[in-house]
């Protein structure tokens, strides 16, 4: 008796948990312009393979979402790169990761990942490292955003940290990208609520750099309200999840909790932390302290504000979406919105993946997966798809592989920039009001605009002892080079005639020891 128990258990694990009678499949991909999509495959054949999960557990999109949150610390490659830190209006203090490319990248031009991390990740967390490593490799330069209070070295200067919507702060590192290379291309990317954050600043009506070429989101949620609801049931045991993101979320602000939780905030917001450390679900603590810190009334009315899903109709420029079926953080409801754009939106490709998890896409191997991601791969083809023909110097033979496509110059194209390049195949619609304003800007002569929560001065490094952070003093040459620089972009530039450039030799990967002393180059777990 007790072995046929036995027996039940294992095929339950196998077949139930494990799924291990599934095979692969290929990905299901949307799009309303097939010209566009035809070409699109042609520069990502990888897509017309399946996708070969793990054999022993890769199936099980719980198993895949575990390893990847917590056992791929274990293989954590090295990076190199140095810290940019930005003082913002509101006196918060943003860092960001920036790191050079290693190799040339095939178009033979200057192009920048601009990375988004997930909800409460950073620029330390295993899945962006090894994006980061990827497409070093393969002719990037990558910035990493670290998320407000995020980071244990950066302290919190002003009373508030990250959240799932506000842009501005994706938005400062975009711009002092610009700032630095300006004539880079940038290509945005974004993971889970970083995903929602690249959309809805590709999708808002706000000024953004021409620079600005591409887009993709991996495992974003869309929209915030239906995905609490869903993430509040037990089923898939979601409701698990929801509370490690609660928990999460929670140490956040428990670190910092003298900036965040003044005599001055309580009596102005109305936030306790007593309230704040006794919220169950991320609904609750949105509710006490989220949504009042920002001004909302109800936190229904936060999340409407904080969703993609409502300037996905606005996507301008090539972007593509990656999600799996079996996420149990983003259930498979949710996906009927990028189905929906996709099939409506000229710009957006949906790609749809049976197996994965949430952020997870290991692939390779029956136990040991390989050490890079099927989404760590295919991100960077894509990411090559989206900046064909973007390099004057490779023009001619862009041309001759798009053959005789019938090209239009997108509206807002900057003269800098190869005519040849995806953005000619995508409807572009006349629109009125805002997005013929902003476009009427960019036509002029290289004139980069800069908009909200501009950068009023930049923190060194160095300059971090014990944890504080003190201003930087540059000499008087170092500032008039600066404003020098400026006065190209006229008066937006005025408000950051104060900045000063991070040395680039900053260091920003720690030195470790081992048990047995000897000193580890990795990342702190």
């Amino acid at each position: 008796m007790l072995s046929l128990v036995v027996v039940g258990l294992l095929l339950i694990i196998l077949f139930k948990i494990l799924n291990v009678n599934n095979y692969p499949e290929k990905s299901m991909l949307y799009c309303a312009n097939k010209q566009f999509l035809d070409e699109f495959l042609k520069r990502v054949p990888e897509l017309n393979d399946p996708y070969i999960p793990t054999r022993f557990w890769g199936f099980s999109g719980h198993i895949q979402t575990i390893v990847q949150g917590v056992i791929s610390r274990l293989n954590c490659p090295l990076v190199n790169g140095y810290r940019v830190y930005l003082k913002l209006t509101d006196g918060a203090t943003l860092s960001y990761d920036l790191y050079q490319k290693q190799e040339e990248h095939p178009e033979g031009g200057d192009f920048t990942l601009a990375v988004c991390p997930g909800i409460g990740n950073n620029s330390e967390s295993v899945y962006i490292r090894r994006i980061v490593f990827n497409a070093q490799k393969h002719g990037y330069r990558v910035a990493v955003l670290n998320h407000i209070g995020t980071l244990a070295t950066v302290p919190v200067t002003s009373p508030r940290i990250f959240n799932y919507g506000n842009t501005c702060d994706y938005s400062a590192m975009i711009k002092d990208i610009v700032r630095r290379y300006r004539n880079t291309r940038i290509v945005c990317l974004g993971f889970s609520m970083g995903g929602n954050l690249v959309t809805k600043y590709i999708g808002e009506p706000r000024v953004k750099p021409s620079n600005v070429i591409a887009g993709m989101s991996v495992c974003q949620g869309y929209d915030a309200n239906r995905a609490m609801k869903l993430l509040l049931e037990w089923r898939g045991f979601r409701r698990m999840y929801i509370y490690a993101m609660t928990e999460n979320m929670k140490a956040i602000l428990r670190r910092w909790t003298n900036a965040l939780f003044t005599e001055d905030i309580r009596k102005q917001y109305g936030v306790t932390r007593h309230a704040v450390f006794n919220s169950g679900t991320l609904q609750e603590l949105d509710d006490v302290y989220t949504k009042r810190m920002l001004g909302f009334k109800s936190v229904q009315e936060f999340y409407r504000s904080m969703s993609s899903c409502h300037h996905m109709k606005n996507i301008r420029v090539p972007m593509v979406f990656l999600n799996a079926l079996d996420d149990p953080i983003v259930p498979p409801p949710l996906l009927e919105i990028p189905r929906d754009v996709a099939l409506n939106n000229e710009n957006v490709i949906y790609i749809e993946q049976k197996f994965g998890g949430h952020l997870g896409f290991y692939e390779g191997g029956f136990i040991y997966s390989n050490p890079l991601t099927w989404q760590d791969r295919i991100l960077v083809k894509i990411g090559h798809a989206l900046t064909l023909g973007y390099s004057s110097a490779n023009k001619s033979e862009a041309k001759e592989k798009l053959g005789d496509l019938d090209l239009k110059g997108g509206e807002g194209a900057t003269p800098n920039l190869g005519p040849v390049n995806f953005k000619g195949l995508l409807k572009q619609d006349s629109q009125e009001s805002e997005y013929e304003a902003m476009e009427e800007i960019f036509r002029k002569a290289n004139k980069i605009p800069f908009f909200e929560t501009p950068v009023t001065s930049e923190v060194s490094a160095s300059s971090q002892e014990d944890g504080g952070l003190t201003s930087t003093e540059s000499s008087a040459s170092d500032l008039d080079t600066e404003a020098d620089l400026l006065e190209e972009d006229g008066d937006e530039g005025d408000s950051m005639r104060s900045a000063t450039l991070t040395p680039p030799n900053t260091p920003i990967i720690p030195r470790l020891r081992t048990k047995t002393g000897k000193p580890l180059n990795l990342l702190a777990m």
